[in-house]
């Protein structure tokens, strides 16, 4: 079950942590990040302070040191054990000593122990970490500063060493005695169109009048209630490029820090082809524990993750191509299957599956996902239909570095797309078991649409599969350049590729120029993209491009303390230490050996508080009762269970921030509101057969805001039956009024626009034409030709 020790009063224990401030240096794709926590004992007695925190999975920690009262002590990166020991040691003989270590199971948690700290002392610790920033589809740069960090599901047999087996006392966020600020710098040779984020910011406050460069900073009062994301536009954002670092000077040639190190960024334009004529079989595992049942954000009535969720895959199912097979898995403590296994896709077979999705509860109690996943890859293959497995969670687990490894041994016969679910989702678990696939990510938080972002996916999962990946290099003589990332074999259209490689051997002279080629196959077509650049590594104090290589590298080898392979442990040690990037092998140790008084018995133990986000300010309902497992109701901490004991799941209470549903399909707006668009939209979507057509019936028809005699009286019936007909003005209605979601109707429209060419025939375009004059649409009748 979830640990947790309850609501502490923080009255009775004062909080040494006091202010956490943030300096963020964004230049083109990478983000450099220095984090200060700053802490003051004001008790009476020596203390040591435990602090539990979230990081990104792709963070590169590289530095990490304390100044204490003025003096200035930095850290050391040793094997972790050893710096375990140290630390103790150091306690045990008076000395200050910090330690910074990763969680055992994951990459995005860290713990931060700060021990003997003297009364009325000041500590200001700081660490400090580099990241590549992922591309979003419109084009945006994202940087998230991580501040929720959920609790994450414990179950038998989970690690006994995790960082989240600290005791963290629970406070509401009003009740968070520390606060957070955040200073951001840009920087573009691209120029900077605009910055936005989740959260209040200060005027964006551009540096020149080129707006290569700007600066924002998080407005005061900010609430550990969600993360921290900051959506950055460049003018020219897909422009491939190479940035080539100089390696450190007292490092002989040969070693990853000593050679000059490149990142190569390349953004392939891949045609956009119609799906292949391999279908695919598509899996869908859906996280259905008690967690499922919190708010997607903390706004008021916000939607609760699971039917968020439900409504994504009711339109998922949707969009699938007929010929294809499928299946639906849930999972919790215990996991279970739509279909013995995956079924052809049909009208019988989807509706039977929507039956089933709209039933669906977080009742499953705890997430345990490692069981599903075996279950599914145990099933044996179908032939020409590539499996195609869609993973739907909050990311609430603790054994993620065997659920990767789990994927990673079956990537060979699948792709896995995973989708992060509501603030605070694990991104060791979501970004890892794509990564180890060749899938992609997606994190869907504060007012994000999942449904956009699932439908890209499945976009892309239908596309044809891009083949023969290479990379090239044209440099002079005596110089070559060793690959650091792992090989790529998959890229999807929209996808930003990153490439790391350390280049050995004589660097030319000035003037000299280089050059990369990446090669791809795509359905018999050879395609290749090339970029030019200069042979002068530029010196990088914090060596950003080496330490990103190095966590690259590391994240093909580290599967933590218990799970990585005995041949792999030594070369991620040895990679970590050699690097300064911390990895589960390792821990940042600091003693501060000039403080030297004897302790009097054990120091006072003071674990920093993280806050408890349940969300809306109305207060959820839920009620543990029933049918419900018990892990649903360990799930919420005890100062909360009385509000929890109000309603039923059976209820099935929806806070939301939309007033439609696929699973209430209600339709409270105004009709003229852009939410009845959406209402009406969604009403379409759920009305389509498997088949991509549509019936003619009184459901349309109010889709449609006509009545269906006049739709009736207008079906040029010698020309198109009543499903012809129906389906030729759903088309026209969305293309007409649903232009603002059309990544979430693409795929449907061409599955209809697909139905009616075999359909109608010769006579579409008369069909068309007069489909067009009943709705009085100024939709161009190309749409159904290509």
């Amino acid at each position: 079950m979830v640990q947790f020790c309850g609501l502490l009063t923080l009255q009775r224990k004062p909080v040494p942590l006091k202010s956490i401030s943030v300096s963020v240096s964004i230049y083109e794709f990478v983000a450099g990040v220095s984090a200060t926590l700053n802490y003051e004992n004001e008790e009476e007695v020596p203390l040591e302070a435990v602090f539990v925190f979230p990081m990104d999975e792709d963070s590169a920690v590289y530095s990490f040191e304390a100044l204490v009262d003025g003096t200035k002590i930095v850290a050391e990166l040793q094997d972790k054990m050893k710096a375990r020991t140290n630390y103790k040691n150091a306690i045990s003989q008076g000395h200050q000593a910090f330690l910074l270590e990763e969680d055992s199971s994951s990459r995005d948690v860290f713990s931060c122990n700060v021990g003997n700290l003297q009364p009325g002392s000041k500590a200001a610790v700081t660490l400090k970490y580099v990241q590549e920033l992922p591309l979003e589809t419109d084009g945006a740069l994202r940087f998230v500063l991580p501040a929720v960090l959920n609790p994450r599901y414990k179950f038998s047999g989970s690690p006994k060493d995790s960082c989240l087996d600290v005791k963290m006392p629970i406070v509401p966020v009003e009740d968070l005695p520390y606060t957070l600020s955040m200073v951001a710098t840009i920087d573009s040779q691209h120029g900077i169109e605009k910055v936005q984020s989740n959260c209040p910011l200060s005027p964006t406050e551009y540096l020149g009048e080129d707006k290569t460069s700007a600066q924002v900073s998080l407005a005061a009062g900010h609430k550990f209630d969600r993360d921290v994301e900051l959506l950055i536009y460049y003018s020219e954002v897909h422009t491939p490029s190479v940035v080539l670092e100089m390696g450190m000077p007292n490092v002989k040639p040969g070693h990853l820090m000593g050679d000059p190190t490149a990142m190569v960024s390349f953004y392939p334009n891949i045609p956009e082809d119609q799906p292949s004529n391999t279908c695919g079989e598509f899996i869908f595992l859906m996280d259905r524990s008690g967690s499922m049942q919190s708010p997607m954000n903390s706004q008021d009535r916000s939607q609760l993750r699971i039917q968020a969720a439900k409504e994504t895959l009711i339109l998922l199912l949707k969009s699938l191509p007929i010929g294809c097979y499928f299946n639906i898995y849930g999972f919790g403590s215990s996991y279970e299957a739509c279909f013995p296994e995956s079924v052809k896709y049909t009208q019988q077979t989807m509706e039977e599956a929507l039956g089933r999705v709209k039933l669906m509860q977080a009742n499953l109690g705890g997430t345990e996902i490692l069981a599903p996943l075996q279950d599914i890859y145990r099933r044996p293959s179908i032939p020409g239909h590539p499996l195609q497995l869609f993973v739907f969670t909050d990311g609430e687990v603790t054994d993620t570095f065997r659920v990767i490894k789990e994927v990673g041994i079956n990537r060979q016969k699948h792709r896995c797309f995973s989708f992060g679910i509501g603030e605070g989702a694990s991104t060791s678990l979501i970004k890892g078991i794509a990564r180890a696939s060749g899938g992609t990510s997606e994190f869907i938080t504060g007012k994000d649409r999942m449904q956009s972002k699932a439908l890209r996916t499945l976009k892309r999962s239908l596309q044809p599969v891009v083949e023969n990946v290479s990379l090239s290099w044209h440099l002079p003589p005596r110089l070559s350049a060793e690959m650091l990332s792992p090989e790529q074999t998959v890229i999807f259209r929209g996808q930003r590729l990153i490439i790391y490689a350390q280049l050995t051997g004589k660097m030319p002279a000035a003037e000299t120029t280089g050059e990369v080629c990446l090669k791809y196959t795509l359905q018999g077509k050879t395609f290749e993209d090339k970029v030019t650049f200069p042979l002068q590594p530029k010196p990088d104090a914090n060596l950003t491009i080496h330490r990103l290589a190095a966590k690259s590298l590391l994240q093909t080898k580290d599967m933590g303390l218990r799970d990585t392979p005995a041949s792999d442990k030594k070369d991620a040690l040895n990679l970590s230490l050699e690097s300064g990037v911390i990895s589960s092998f390792t821990a940042f140790i600091a003693i501060n050996k000039d403080l030297n008084k004897p302790v009097q018995g054990p120091l006072a133990h003071r674990n920093i508080p993280r806050p408890i986000v349940l969300g809306a300010s109305a207060p959820l309902k839920f009620r543990c009762k029933g049918a419900v497992p018990k892990a649903v109701c360990s799930y919420s901490p005890p100062a909360f269970q009385p509000i929890m004991e109000a309603a039923s799941v059976e209820d099935n209470v929806v806070y939301r921030t939309g007033d439609y549903s696929f699973c209430g399909l209600m339709t409270h707006k105004d009709h003229d509101s852009p939410a009845s668009v959406e209402n009406h939209l969604v009403q379409l979507i759920y009305h389509q057969n498997a088949n991509g057509s549509w019936d003619l019936n009184e459901d349309l028809a109010k889709v449609l805001d006509m009545s269906l005699e006049e739709i009736t009286a207008a079906h040029p019936a010698e020309l198109v039956d009543s499903s012809g007909w129906a389906t030729i003005l759903a088309v026209i209605w969305l293309h007409g009024n649903g232009k603002d979601f059309k990544c979430e109707w693409e795929l449907l429209e061409r599955k209809a626009v697909a139905w009616m060419r075999v359909h109608a025939g010769s006579t579409m375009p008369l069909v068309v034409k007069a489909a067009i004059t009943l709705l009085k649409s100024s939709v161009d009748p190309a749409i159904f030709t290509y």
